[in-house]
């Protein structure tokens, strides 16, 4: 069922009850699997009493993800690591380390291709990558690489804007952009990273790029800018501003579940594709709450071959809006993060330089 699920133009074509079913059938078959081959998982299971077999997607067992900053969890042996993949975090800070194989692998890439290409169509347009030049390695890498590889299929003749020093190379932006004129550009990076290192060291150098008609996509933690009051709107409107973008989509996802991400439809609201789902549960009692409810966000995805991260508590809250009636015209869950609990350390793939 996943690989019909992976090849479809749509990945928000499903109605909630077919889209449970199928969710339900396969999320089950991870736990088992899992549990039969990731000893840690199986003695958290036996040791809450919690059964392998969920009747509704709310009774799927979750691990809370800071788990994967205390334990090795994997299910695969040791041989068949192909990447292992670790969470951003600041100097001194555990960080998430994730094992992937090269099936779980093929499906991240193949999930995030699906969706981004119903924002973005097939057309490879050229592209700024809104950082450096930071890949190192190719087996083991941070969250903000990891996101930089994914990302970086969508475009061509790809340009990254910094130098080794963060700071914009105005002599290779003026020669990229004179290239491709006329021509709509495709640019990606992390969110504090745009807004610090290219909108903030533009607006003080006093210099404006026209970038009308392009297409932005951005992710990672919004902690630093809400520091600063900043909230999506006012991002938005900034970038529009003095770049011309009018097309930015934000992004949710995490490096505990590559390629689940949640892309940001033109009304605002993050969406849930075919082959994952969010639940929002009641931050005390755990319970799931209802929609319009805030609680603490709980991600699934059918993705996760290797490890036992298809069932995950962030520790992010946020709150369901809707269901298969957004107006526009996805499918499935839609909902709004609110930011991150009280006291949790901030773990955006931009809100650090530490771990790349």
């Amino acid at each position: 069922m996943i690989e019909q699920l992976l090849t479809q133009d749509n990945p928000y074509r499903l109605e909630k009850e077919r889209k449970a079913s199928i969710l339900l059938q396969e999320l089950n078959q991870l736990t088992y699997f899992h549990s039969e081959n990731c000893h840690p998982y199986q003695q958290i299971l036996y040791k809450t009493n919690t059964d392998r077999s969920a009747s509704i997607l709310e009774e799927v067992p979750f691990l809370p993800v800071q788990l994967f900053k205390m334990l090795p969890l994997y299910s695969i042996p040791q041989e068949e690591h192909f990447k292992v993949l670790t969470s951003s975090g600041t100097t001194g800070q555990q960080v998430s380390q994730i094992y992937i194989d090269r099936t779980t692998a093929q499906l991240q890439s193949r999930a995030l291709n699906v969706i981004v290409r119903d924002f973005l169509g097939t057309q490879r347009l050229p592209m700024i990558i809104i950082d450096t030049d930071i890949m190192k390695n190719r087996t083991n890498f941070s969250a903000r690489t990891a996101g930089t590889i994914g990302f970086s299929q969508f475009g061509r003749n790809h340009m990254y804007l910094f130098d080794s020093e963060m700071n914009i190379n105005w002599e290779q932006l003026g020669l990229f952009l004179q290239r491709h004129e006329g021509q709509p550009k495709l640019l990606f990076g992390f969110t504090f990273i745009i807004w610090e290192y290219l909108l903030q060291a533009s607006r003080r150098s006093g210099k404006r790029i026209d970038l009308s008609g392009s297409v932005l996509i951005h992710g990672g933690g919004w902690k630093k800018l809400q520091e600063q009051a900043v909230d999506n709107g006012t991002f938005k409107r900034l970038l529009y501003e003095h770049f011309g973008i009018s097309r930015i989509y934000n992004y949710y996802g995490m490096v505990e579940q590559v390629g689940s991400i949640f892309m940001e439809c033109d009304e605002g609201y993050l969406h849930t594709p075919d082959f994952a789902d969010v639940l929002i549960r009641n931050p005390e009692t755990l319970k799931p709450v209802s929609f319009g409810e805030t609680g603490l966000i709980q991600v699934l995805s059918v993705l996760p071959k290797s490890y036992p991260g298809h069932s995950l508590l962030t520790e992010d809250v946020g709150v369901m809006v809707g269901e298969d009636n957004c107006t526009c015209g996805r499918r499935g869950k839609y909902f709004h993060v609110h930011g991150r609990i009280p006291k949790a350390e901030p773990r955006g793939c931009s809100d650090t330089f530490s771990k790349i």
